[in-house]
């Protein structure tokens, strides 16, 4: 009696290609593009003088490609408009990420004064973007110290949980060593302590930047002369929407290339010291018990 074996069947270049990772990137702004059109007609055939406040894909994609080579109607270009923004997030940023884990380092090991900051972190964490904007608006009218202080006190908040629990989560066994060896406390804080908490910051800084942003934009909206918020502004008193759309998808097309070439890059720079789980050493040939902890050494070296 013989057996045949039945070869599994194969799956054509088309239907691997169909259900890869970049048939489905490219398939989402499709399916937004037809959400965004069928939506234009059903708007349209509710309240049909919205057709023209409703701008189409084509005119922002025009407006999106005016603003790109500096044809546009606003005070500044959309260069000159993010480097305004950037330079506030950026300070705003360094302030947050030096007093935000300042504090969490010292919630993390002190649990008095763990418990003196922990209520008002939690208050100052359910503040909305909206009244931290309106806040510095207020007290520091116009320029820049109100979207830069906005930046601060949204990304504290997550930079000191971060921190604190990062803190928490270090690893015991290295303390235990430490101690056993008489290590002072500088140095098993600076050697050990600093390089556990990278994770947590590296996280923390990205959750900073992303609500440090959306609370900058909107402090420039209500407190700006200029930069990526009050340009938005500019269309919407202009009574431009496809301005207004043209801006929100360059704050996406900005994300993401900041998340591309900046975080990832920063990522794979601190993080290289992690061992590669495909770059271990294989053995070439199975070790036998029998041979002795030294033959096996010099055996694999050589």
């Amino acid at each position: 009696m013989t057996s045949t074996t039945v070869a599994p069947p194969t799956k054509s270049k088309l239907g691997r290609a169909l259900k890869g990772p970049l048939s489905g990137r490219a398939a989402f702004p499709l399916v937004c593009l037809a959400v965004w059109l069928l939506s234009i007609e059903l708007v349209a055939s509710i309240w049909p003088f919205a057709v023209d406040v409703l701008p189409t894909p084509w005119q922002v994609a025009g407006f999106m490609w005016d603003e790109i080579t500096g044809q546009t109607l606003a005070p500044n270009n959309v260069y000159a408009t993010f480097l305004i923004s950037l330079q506030r997030l950026g300070i705003g940023m360094v302030f947050a990420m030096l007093i935000g884990a300042a504090i969490g380092l010292a919630m993390g090991l002190s649990k008095s004064v763990n418990a003196f900051f922990n209520d008002w972190v939690v208050a100052v964490l359910a503040m909305p973007n909206l009244a931290w904007a309106l806040f510095c608006s207020l007290a520091f009218g116009f320029g820049d110290i109100g979207p830069i202080v906005t930046v601060v006190l949204t990304g504290v908040p997550y930079v000191i949980i971060n921190v604190r629990e990062g803190v928490r989560n270090a690893p015991t066994d290295l303390y235990d060593m430490a101690r056993a060896f008489g290590v002072p406390r500088e140095r098993t804080i600076r050697h050990v302590l600093i390089p556990s908490l990278m994770p947590f910051l590296f996280a923390a800084g990205r959750y900073a930047f992303a609500l440090g942003w959306k609370g900058l934009v909107v402090a420039e909206v209500f407190g700006g002369q200029d930069g990526a918020g009050w340009t938005i502004k500019f269309w919407y008193d202009a009574h431009r929407a496809y301005g207004v759309i043209g801006y929100a998808l360059l704050f996406v097309v900005f994300a993401l290339v900041f998340e591309k070439f900046l975080f990832d890059r920063l990522s794979r720079r601190f993080f290289r010291w992690r061992p590669d789980a495909n770059g271990g050493d294989v053995a070439e040939e199975p070790l036998d018990p029998k041979q002795s902890a030294k033959e096996q050494r010099s055996t694999r070296h050589g």
